[in-house]
């Protein structure tokens, strides 16, 4: 399983902000050397990821959790800095897994961006007015948070979903209006 790096860098980046934090502001240093590495690599293939990360990446990686290991040694047990770096520690073989896979990304941020509409669509569902409305909303919901994912313009589906439907769509086809498919067809 991987793990997000955005989230150990979260811990570091709270300390940070809390008060000068010296060790802090070096697990960030060496963190954002990793942030800038993906900059430059998103959205290539996964082979030349893999590759970039194998040989760029994967150093710092292990220089960072050495440097990890060395600091958490001169720490209090119980401060919040040895917290957050036996977190990253704790969490290594996920943290790592990236550096194998080209297609994983570094941290979770885009889905949790896509998830948040439904997530604060949740409380509208509760005011739906009855089980059947909250249903249908969530249905709704669901259907434009994956035209989004699927690069489908949701006001455009919707409409020819619609109409499609209206005018007797087989229902033995309906798997073909999904918006995946609905891509595919180039109506995008």
């Amino acid at each position: 399983m991987a793990f997000c790096w955005s989230h150990a860098r979260r811990q570091f980046y709270d300390l940070a902000l809390k008060a000068k934090a010296p060790v802090a502001e070096e697990a960030l240093r060496r963190i954002g050397a990793l942030y800038a590495i993906e900059a430059e690599i998103r959205g290539a293939p996964p082979e030349r990821r893999l590759a970039v990360r194998q040989a760029r990446s994967r150093p710092l990686v292990e220089a960072l959790f050495a440097w990890f290991e060395a600091t958490l040694a001169k720490l209090p047990a119980r401060s919040t800095m040895a917290e957050a770096i036996r977190y990253a520690l704790n969490h290594r073989d996920g943290l790592l897994r990236f550096l194998d896979d080209g297609r994983i990304e570094l941290d979770t941020n885009s889905v949790e961006r896509a998830a948040r509409p439904v997530t604060l669509g949740r409380k509208n569902a509760l005011f739906a007015g009855c089980d059947e409305g909250a249903e249908a909303w969530a249905a709704i919901a669901s259907l434009i948070e994956t035209c989004k994912l699927n690069s489908v313009d949701p006001q455009r589906y919707l409409t020819d979903l619609l109409t499609r439907l209206v005018e007797g769509w087989p229902q033995s086809r309906i798997d073909e209006l999904m918006p995946w498919c609905w891509a595919k067809t180039g109506q995008a």
